[in-house]
């Protein structure tokens, strides 16, 4: 379901503006969505028909994203695995200082080798319902005033939707325009569409590395751009909106935590109208890359920052359960598929013995 489709079901049982917005709004904070104000009960403000088709439509929501699973954390973050009314799994995660982040597509085609989620390739686009769904969830297990679209899935290409998205939550959903953080790897699109919005969202732009033969290497199927071009289009949009770009940067062991890569990235962010975010890998068993030493992390972040460069180390939330983007649903996928194997063996043994 999408958005727009929502509002039309809505106004074929005779709801008007003033009905849908208080509708969205409910829906939003977690409510029932005939929930009325402090002054004024829902029966006596909405009409006998919007009444009585309310509940199959908060049938209909409610089924678009159901918690499969809860996994708190130490660090205070609640990572949720979300299960679809087509029975695909994405991840949102509850952060940290009332934040949450959401999903806007089952897997993702830009395939970062150092990413879970996009190992998976491209399942399919979420609809901008089912993305406000997941704050709707959310908001049932406690306040959510930032949105960062930084779970599993490149936004940029499901760009309608997660603008619709966006729009909602930066006008019924009552949250700021700046706590709205739109993620991308770059695609041109972002570029062309955010200024034009009602609803501006905060920009963070996956960087990496100041080289562009290593980005190439580590997001294969992102748009080519140099990484000063990508900076300076996000210099443009951070002064436009008047809130600073958020860059963020994986560390490697051995591939982009090097002392060349320090200077460049000074060289190319210093004086910059933005904050460059540190996220240290989230090692997971047999894979190739590792996590830098917390030793090696200080010392980037402390080379960056006393250089002229406002740096942030970013710990990917969940770090004590194996929670990186992606492998909450990933395991369940294999537990799924290690069940189907099992039915089809058994399901063979019987016919073997008939």
């Amino acid at each position: 379901m999408r958005i727009p489709d929502f509002h039309q079901a809505l106004a074929d049982l005779g709801a008007r503006p003033c009905h849908i917005g208080r509708i969205n709004r409910a829906w939003l904070k977690g409510q029932p969505l005939d929930a009325g104000t402090r002054h004024q009960k829902g029966e006596h403000y909405f009409p006998l028909a919007v009444r009585n088709g309310l509940p199959p439509l908060a049938a209909q929501l409610d089924a678009l994203a159901r918690i499969e699973s809860q996994h708190p954390a130490e660090d205070g973050s609640l990572r949720l695995l979300v299960r679809l009314n087509d029975g695909q799994m994405v991840e949102s995660v509850l952060l940290p200082r009332d934040g949450l982040c959401v999903s806007s597509q089952v897997g993702c085609a830009v395939g970062c080798t150092f990413c879970m989620t996009g190992k998976s390739g491209l399942l399919r686009q979420l609809g901008s319902a089912e993305i406000v769904a997941q704050v709707a969830l959310a908001r049932r297990i406690r306040p959510v005033k930032k949105v960062v679209f930084m779970g599993m899935g490149e936004p940029a290409h499901n760009i309608d939707n997660v603008l619709d998205a966006i729009n909602l939550l930066g006008t019924d959903g009552n949250i700021g325009h700046k706590n709205l953080v739109f993620s991308t790897v770059g695609d041109p699109r972002v570029f062309e569409r955010l200024p034009q919005l009602q609803v501006k969202p905060a920009l963070a732009l996956s960087l990496h590395t100041t080289d562009a033969g290593l980005r190439a290497q580590l997001l294969p199927r992102a748009p080519r751009y140099e990484p000063a071009e990508l900076v300076a289009l996000g210099e443009d949009y951070a002064r436009r909106v008047g809130y600073p770009i958020q860059y963020q940067w994986t560390l490697l062991a051995g591939i982009n935590d090097t002392q060349a890569e320090m200077d460049a990235a000074v060289q190319l962010l210093r004086g910059k109208y933005g904050v460059l975010n540190l996220i240290p890998y989230n090692s997971v068993e047999g894979d190739h890359y590792q996590r830098p030493s917390a030793e090696r992390i200080q010392q980037f972040k402390r080379y960056l920052h006393d250089n002229g460069v406002l740096t942030k180390v970013r710990d990917s939330a969940g770090q004590d359960i194996d929670g990186g983007c992606g492998q909450l649903r990933a395991r369940a996928a294999d537990v799924i598929d290690h069940s189907r194997l099992l039915r089809r063996q058994q399901s063979a043994a019987g016919n073997a013995t008939d």
